[in-house]
């Protein structure tokens, strides 16, 4: 349990909605410009920080260099409660406008379940051709609900 102080000095029990909102702020700091993502373990903490309890859809791409140094997280597009387009068209525009070299690809499910649907995976599949085109490499496609899943470390998506 966290407890904050609240205006009169007294300890109360934090909120989800306020616990969350903190960790989206440091999240933050992780995304910074250079700092290194090495690992499907260190995506699947930074951008699940970022995902995790919105209630609408969020897809975001974090671009990254040649030595998987932050360039940027972009949230590219947001949906309904289930439902989100994605273009990838301004996906490549955004990568080539940062001169990314690899992407991790991101979105949640408000509903808090993790499976992916043919969507997902043909989403996935669409992208990772697209951009292999302007030699940008999808290294990963992570789900965010309760948990969140890597396509990669479950076999769905190859990088």
């Amino acid at each position: 349990m966290l407890y904050i102080k609240d205006l009169c000095g007294v300890y109360q029990p934090a909120s989800k909605e306020t616990i969350l909102s903190a960790a989206r702020k440091l999240s933050g700091y992780q995304f910074r410009r250079g700092a290194a993502i090495l690992s499907p373990t260190a995506a699947k903490e930074v951008i699940g920080l970022k995902l995790t309890g919105l209630e609408h859809e969020v897809f975001g791409c974090l671009f990254l260099d040649s030595r998987h140094q932050v360039l940027a997280w972009r949230e590219m597009f947001r949906g309904s409660i289930n439902r989100n387009s994605v273009h990838p068209r301004e996906v490549v525009k955004e990568a080539l406008t940062l001169n990314a070299a690899s992407v991790i690809i991101a979105h949640n499910h408000p509903s808090g379940g993790i499976q992916p649907s043919n969507e997902d995976l043909e989403l996935t599949r669409t992208l990772t051709e697209i951009l292999k085109v302007i030699d940008v490499r999808v290294l990963d496609h992570l789900i965010v609900g309760e948990e969140v899943l890597s396509l990669s470390e479950t076999g769905h998506h190859s990088a």
